[in-house]
């Protein structure tokens, strides 16, 4: 795998040559934001092509580290060339132009490989892009690489897969970055592009994200298209950004949504789209606001460097103008969050290997299972998904966010309460428990809130930075909020990141045996 990305990023590199004439002073890759590259742009002072050269370059000093990416788009420099020629013919910028963005390797892309990390796709080349990455690149985004996952999107403890190996975490590389899309928690929290895809089932946008340092949006069940993303359990699955900023990661969702004819679930979202989302990122949007604490998952066996960040927030969250509702308490949570898991990975993917794959040796779960993988993990999780496909506990025919009872059941009891309360959003820690060392990842996992609620309601959840423990190591604060209130949280997410200022960058040592002369 390494050989493969070392020549692609040579071919791509190497082939420069004689098309970077004018010289620029070096690029700081560093935190770059859309809104920073779109005035670089505006003022002359470097073009896409340039950036991307630029990204190229540093994912070919330090990937070697983290192990983050599985694929080079070997045509993101022509397509810079392309997205430069137009500015320069119009003078106009689409609202992604030229961002270059890391993308999962579980969301179909035309022309590049799509494994789900998995061997049983590992020559998988879609025909045509994903519902999103379509709008992505309309928008003008550039697919610069693809990120490797946790195989087949089993696990959010680790990101490990047959096709990628292992990913680690860059703020420490003894830890994991969590899963599924680890990959791409690591490689944006790297600066190894602009912005990045990821997917979550129950955890896989907003674990890695916290881990990372990053931003994570798992938005309302139905605002964005599934479509043409190996699936987990669909009725559960979301893709969403994964970004250093609030403001990165509301450009990209609002590229993102709106009806797909092919993602059912999206019809329930028509009329509920706001007309743009970067109107609600106000620096004062925690004035006024009433925040709950969720004090039932917050104290679920905190670690001890966790809790005094936690504590932390809540304080900074007063100070910058909400009003804190501590504890709050919502009846029968602990009855309700149970028997809320379907495993639906037997129909989902069959679904998925009949639609693009189409191939007559791989149909069947039996065949991924024949075909096999490296990750015992993996392996583990296949063989359980072939012996059910159905809910994990006593209840009702398992059924989408908007039809299943225990899930109606589950959102209208806290939305309930956020409605006698009046409460705007409600804060539990994303994670209670710090980062598992990859070679202690199942004795060490734990503390995960991410699993508990927005999964199976279906309501929104971002992760925004909350600072660091001992150990270099990164913890998040979630904010839930109602379904299609995606406006409010990314007022308040907003605010408290400009308030507080959490995120910074991973210091990473160049590995030579990976640079690209």
């Amino acid at each position: 795998m390494l050989r493969t990305k070392l020549f692609l990023l040579t071919l791509v590199v190497g082939g420069l040559g004689c098309q970077s004439q004018n010289q620029i002073a070096p690029i700081n890759l560093s935190e770059l934001t859309i809104a920073e590259i779109h005035s670089a742009y505006e003022k002359g002072g470097y073009t896409s092509e340039q950036l991307v050269t630029a990204y190229l370059d540093r994912i070919a000093a330090f990937d070697g580290e983290t192990n983050a990416l599985t694929t080079i788009n070997p045509n993101a420099l022509s397509i810079a060339q392309e997205l430069d020629q137009e500015f320069r013919d119009t003078k106009t910028l689409r609202p992604l132009h030229g961002i270059p963005i890391i993308v999962k390797d579980n969301i179909n892309t035309k022309g590049l490989p799509t494994t789900a990390g998995a061997f049983a796709l590992q020559d998988f080349i879609p025909e045509e892009d994903a519902f999103i990455m379509k709008k992505l690149v309309k928008a003008g985004a550039i697919i610069i690489a693809k990120s490797n996952m946790a195989e087949w999107a089993f696990s959010p403890m680790h990101t490990e897969s047959s096709t990628g190996g292992i990913t680690r975490n860059p703020y420490n590389l003894d830890h994991v970055p969590a899963g599924s899309s680890g990959g791409t928690a690591a490689s944006v929290a790297s600066n190894f592009g602009t912005v990045g895809l990821g997917t979550d089932t129950g955890n896989s946008i907003r674990g890695p994200s916290s881990h990372c340092s990053l931003v994570g949006f798992r938005t309302t069940l139905g605002l964005i298209s599934r479509n043409g993303i190996a699936p987990l359990f669909l009725r559960n699955d979301v893709v969403g950004p994964m970004c250093r900023t609030v403001e990165d990661a509301t450009r990209v969702m609002e590229v993102m949504t709106g009806y797909d004819p092919e993602d059912p679930i999206t019809k329930y979202a028509e009329g509920k789209i706001r007309n743009g989302y970067q109107q609600f990122l106000i620096k004062n949007g925690l004035e006024g606001a009433r925040i709950g604490v969720l004090r039932e998952l917050s104290e679920d066996g905190i670690d001890p460097d966790i809790k005094p960040l936690f504590e932390k927030a809540i304080l900074d969250l007063d100070s910058l103008g909400a009003e804190i509702i501590d504890p709050i308490d919502i009846p029968d949570f602990s009855t309700l969050r149970k028997n809320q898991w379907c495993s639906m990975f037997r129909t989902d993917i069959e679904s998925y290997l009949a639609t693009y794959v189409k191939r007559d040796t791989l149909k069947t779960l039996e065949d991924v299972i024949r075909i096999g993988t490296t990750s015992r993990f993996s392996k583990d999780r296949l063989a359980g998904s072939a012996e059910k496909n159905d809910r994990w506990g006593e209840g009702p025919e398992c059924q989408d966010a908007y039809n299943d009872e225990l899930r109606i059941a589950f959102r209208e009891a806290i939305e309930n309460v956020m409605d006698s309360l009046k409460l705007d959003a409600i804060v539990y820690p994303t994670w209670n428990q710090k980062p598992a060392r990859i070679d202690f990842f199942e004795e060490e996992y734990g503390g995960d809130n991410n699993q508990v609620i927005a999964p199976h309601t279906g309501q929104p959840a971002f992760t925004v930075p909350m600072g660091f423990v001992p150990g270099n190591l990164p913890a998040g604060l979630q904010f839930l909020g109602r379904m299609y209130d995606e406006s409010t949280l990314i007022k308040l997410a907003y605010s408290y990141e400009q308030g507080t200022k959490h995120r910074k960058a991973p210091k990473l040592i160049q590995t030579q045996k990976n640079t690209v002369k």
